[in-house]
C-alpha cells in the first residue's frame, strides 16, 4: 500500500455483546448512518440436474431463477443478485433481461447485477438496460460493475486480454459519468468520444446505485473510493476476517478523499438446508463438480473433502442448517464491519427443489437470526 493509505486499522471494540459489537464497529468506521444491513441472494444461473442427475436445459434454468427470486422476494429477502457469463455451466448471459422478468413478478427486492462484465460490454447500453429494468421494477434496479474472474465475454465480444485493465478502468470512467444522468462529454481509446451527448431513459430518482466488485485488489479498492461507489467484496475461499485491510482501507480513502461513507458488501458461497449433515451432503457432491471443472481449467488441484470441511468450519462457505449460517454471518458482518451481506447459494448443478429451501431458509430464518444477533430491525424496502 502507498504511504497515504498505510494509516493504522481501527480499534477492535472489547464488548462481548454482539449487539454493542456491531454498533462500536460503525461508529468506528464512521458508517452508523447508512441503516441496518441489507441481506441478499447470489446466483450465476448454475445449471442444475433434475433427480436423475441429468442436466436441466438452460431455457428452464432461467425460469427456475426467476422463481427462485419470486420465492425470495415473498419470505423477505432484501435483494438478487444474478451474474453475467458465457458458458454452457452457467445459463445466465443477460442478467438485465432476467431481472426484468423478475420485475414483472416482485414487489420489493431489489433487482442487481452479480456481476455486470464491463469490460466487455458496452457502457452507454448497460446504462439504457438497467435504467429500464429500473423503471418496470419501479426503482429497484442496481447494478455490480466487474472485470469478471471469467474471460469467455472476451474473445466472444472481439476484445483482447491485453486490453483487461485498460477496457475496465475506462469504461468504468464513462458509466460513472453516465450515473449523472446529464449530457456526457467523455473520450478515450477503447470507444468513440462523446459530446453533449444525453443517454436515456431518465431514472426517476436520478441514479441507479452501482457498486464496484472486488476480489482482493488494493487498486481496486482505491477505485471505488475514487468513483465514491459502494465496494462489493468477492470472498470466496479462506478466513473471511483476511479481508478487514481492505475495507479498512476503502474507508480510510473515502477519508482522504472527503467522500461521503458508503456501503461495504460481502459476497460469498454457501447452502442452507434443514441440518448441518443435509446441507453438507446435498452441497458437497455439487460444490466438487463444479470446482473440478473450474479447477482443471485453471490449474488447481482437485478439492478435498477435508477443504470443503474446512472452507465451512473456518472458511468461507457458509454451509448448515440456518443456526449455522447465521452465526457465520453475523461473525462476518460484525468483523467487517459491512453492511450487505449476499449469500450466492448456486455452486454446481444442484436440483432446483433444493435451491428453493435454501432460498426459503434463507429468508425465513437465516436473515431474522441474524438480525437478532445484530439488534437490529428489518431493512426498508
Amino acid at each position: 500500500m502507498s504511504d497515504s493509505t498505510a494509516d493504522s486499522s481501527p480499534s477492535t471494540p472489547a464488548s462481548t455483546d454482539p449487539a454493542a459489537t456491531a454498533a462500536a464497529t460503525a461508529a468506528d468506521s464512521g458508517t452508523e448512518g447508512l441503516g441496518p444491513v441489507r441481506f441478499g441472494l447470489g446466483t450465476f444461473g448454475d445449471v442444475s440436474s433434475d433427480d436423475d442427475g441429468n442436466p436441466v436445459p438452460h431455457a428452464q434454468v432461467i425460469r427456475d431463477v426467476v422463481e427462485q427470486a419470486v420465492l425470495a422476494d415473498r419470505v423477505g429477502v432484501d435483494a438478487i443478485a444474478i451474474g453475467e457469463h458465457h458458458r454452457d455451466d452457467f445459463a445466465v448471459t443477460a442478467p438485465e433481461v432476467v431481472l426484468a422478468a423478475i420485475a414483472a413478478r416482485t414487489e420489493r427486492i431489489t433487482l442487481a447485477s452479480g456481476v455486470t462484465v464491463l469490460s466487455s460490454d458496452e457502457p452507454v447500453r448497460v446504462f439504457e438496460r438497467f435504467a429500464t429494468v429500473d423503471a418496470l421494477s419501479n426503482g429497484r434496479a442496481e447494478v455490480q460493475l466487474g472485470r469478471g474472474s471469467f474471460t469467455e465475454s472476451f474473445p466472444l465480444f472481439g476484445f483482447p486480454l491485453s486490453d483487461y485493465n485498460v477496457l475496465f478502468e475506462e469504461k468504468l470512467d464513462l458509466f460513472a459519468h453516465l450515473l449523472e444522468e446529464g449530457p456526457v462529454t467523455w473520450s478515450g481509446t477503447v470507444r468513440p468520444p462523446l459530446a453533449d451527448q444525453e443517454v436515456f431513459p431518465k431514472t426517476e430518482s436520478g441514479r441507479i446505485p452501482t457498486w464496484i466488485g472486488v476480489g482482493g485488489s488494493p487498486e481496486s479498492v482505491v477505485r471505488a473510493a475514487r468513483y465514491n461507489l459502494p465496494l462489493m467484496l468477492a470472498i470466496i475461499g479462506g478466513e473471511p476476517l483476511r479481508f478487514k485491510p481492505y475495507a479498512d482501507l476503502y474507508r480510510r480513502a473515502q477519508t482522504q478523499l472527503e467522500v461521503p461513507a458508503l456501503p461495504i458488501g460481502v459476497h460469498s458461497p454457501g447452502f442452507i438446508a434443514e441440518t448441518d449433515d443435509q446441507a453438507r451432503e446435498i452441497f458437497w457432491p455439487h460444490y466438487q463438480v463444479m470446482n473440478a471443472r473450474i479447477g482443471a481449467e485453471r490449474g488447481w488441484p482437485p478439492i478435498t473433502r477435508e477443504h470443503f470441511e474446512g472452507e465451512i468450519e473456518g472458511g468461507s462457505l457458509y454451509v448448515g442448517s440456518p443456526e449455522t449460517v447465521a452465526t457465520k454471518i453475523a461473525a462476518t458482518v460484525q468483523g467487517l464491519g459491512i453492511q450487505r451481506f449476499d449469500l450466492k447459494y448456486t455452486s454446481g448443478p444442484i436440483p432446483n427443489r433444493h435451491l428453493l429451501e435454501a432460498v426459503r431458509l434463507y429468508g425465513e430464518e437465516v436473515v431474522p437470526r441474524v438480525r437478532a444477533i445484530l439488534g437490529e430491525a428489518p431493512a426498508a424496502s
